[in-house]
């Protein structure tokens, strides 16, 4: 027993500083200046290379997933157990095509939100997920929402506004990255519309591959795969030869982010950290997610926006001030009001608290709640999303 607590509490541990990781090391790169293809000192401005990186990270879930099915075959064998091997039923490749592109383009998104915004808020602003699964769940899947769980919905956009409008008014809006009030407001959308194809792609995972009984780490690593090869085969060319105002006056130049890579050693440690971390990110959490309920997930997001947060402000305080982020001594406050409206939302939400006076599945029953939600959990969780 002690030793499965400790082994869980290694996994927790791993997923919030592996999560955290995600988004610093992404935010950190965005922040990064160097010489490019063409001898020009500049930003490193390249969302789709990251999403590349992004997609090589998952595609190392399949080496994980032949390991785990190398061992449990060794432990059996060991055993001298007869049964068969268990293995999934098998499926068309073809399905994980939808996801991917799901996947491709609410991570893109998200990353071009980035450029414009702080990384605290970029994490905030995940949270509206919620919102989109909340709805799309009860269209597509006609799931049951209770009012307890509209009501955590609406607590969350409450949160979502004010911390979007504590970001667009503040002083950061014309900060040293020389992002304009606009561009913030820019970036904001960006991330709120790639929240809603994120929610879009639990619903295609659910409905298309749940049935299967497709080990999750399989899928992602699947999605990855898939990504690497429109990514390198067709999204990065077809960027190539956009026009825009990149390098070779291309909408994004590959080529360069390469060169800057290779010229400036912590972009390249960044990019490195960011592929490992989304590796080990999704490990972790498909390892411990089994034996999470609702309220770990919930404060372990708590906990990684947290401290995205504190380690920026020490990072621009303490270490560089070119990375990290300042604190708004006007809107700050009301940045972590906003915070707080979207944990009690999602506390709501989740039934972790609930109202006595008001409809939930806690307060109709043990039965309904085990008819209604049994087996209803999405394939990933939008808290194990790394993006």
């Amino acid at each position: 027993m002690a030793n499965f607590k400790l082994y869980t509490t290694v996994l927790v541990v791993g997923m919030l500083v592996t999560g955290s990781l995600n988004t610093l090391t992404k935010k950190a790169q965005n922040q990064s200046t160097a010489r490019g293809i063409y001898g020009e000192e500049h930003k490193f401005n390249h969302p789709w290379f990251q999403t590349l990186l992004m997609f090589y990270g998952e595609a190392i879930c399949l080496i994980v997933y032949e390991w785990q099915r190398r061992k449990a075959r060794k432990e059996r064998d060991n055993a001298q157990i007869q049964e068969a091997d268990p293995q999934p039923e098998r499926v068309l490749t073809g399905i994980f095509v939808v996801p991917t592109i799901c996947d491709l383009i609410g991570t893109t998104l998200s990353g071009i939100g980035l450029l414009y915004v702080p990384a605290s808020v970029w994490q905030m602003l995940r949270g509206a997920i919620i919102i989109f699964a909340g709805i799309l769940s009860v269209i597509f899947l006609k799931r049951k929402m209770y009012p307890t769980n509209w009501i955590g919905m609406m607590i969350v956009m409450a949160g979502l506004a004010t911390v979007g409008l504590s970001s667009v008014l503040s002083d950061k809006g014309n900060n040293d990255d020389g992002v304009s009030h606009g561009e913030m407001l820019l970036g904001i959308i960006l991330i709120l519309l790639a929240q809603l194809v994120s929610a879009s792609q639990m619903i295609v995972e659910e409905i298309f591959i749940k049935k299967h009984n497709v080990p999750p780490i399989q899928v992602v690593g699947m999605e990855g795969c898939f990504g690497v090869l429109f990514m390198s085969l067709l999204v990065l060319p077809v960027c190539y030869f956009i026009p825009g105002n990149g390098p070779h006056d291309s909408y994004e130049n590959s080529l360069d982010a390469i060169s800057q890579m290779w010229n400036n050693p912590a972009i390249l440690g960044f990019g490195a950290a960011y592929l490992l971390s989304i590796a080990f990110y999704n490990y972790f959490g498909l390892s411990v997610t089994k034996s999470l309920t609702a309220v770990h997930r919930t404060l372990i997001d708590a906990c990684r926006t947290m401290l995205v947060w504190v380690i920026d402000l020490i990072i621009h305080y303490c270490i560089l001030s070119t990375y990290g982020e300042a604190f708004d001594m006007t809107y700050g406050f009301v940045q972590i009001g906003g915070f707080a409206l979207l944990m009690l939302g999602t506390l709501l939400y989740n039934e972790i608290i609930y109202i006595k006076c008001i409809a939930s599945p806690r307060s109709t029953g043990f039965a309904e709640i085990s008819a209604d939600f049994e087996g209803s959990q999405p394939l990933l969780d939008g808290s194990l999303r790394a993006n």
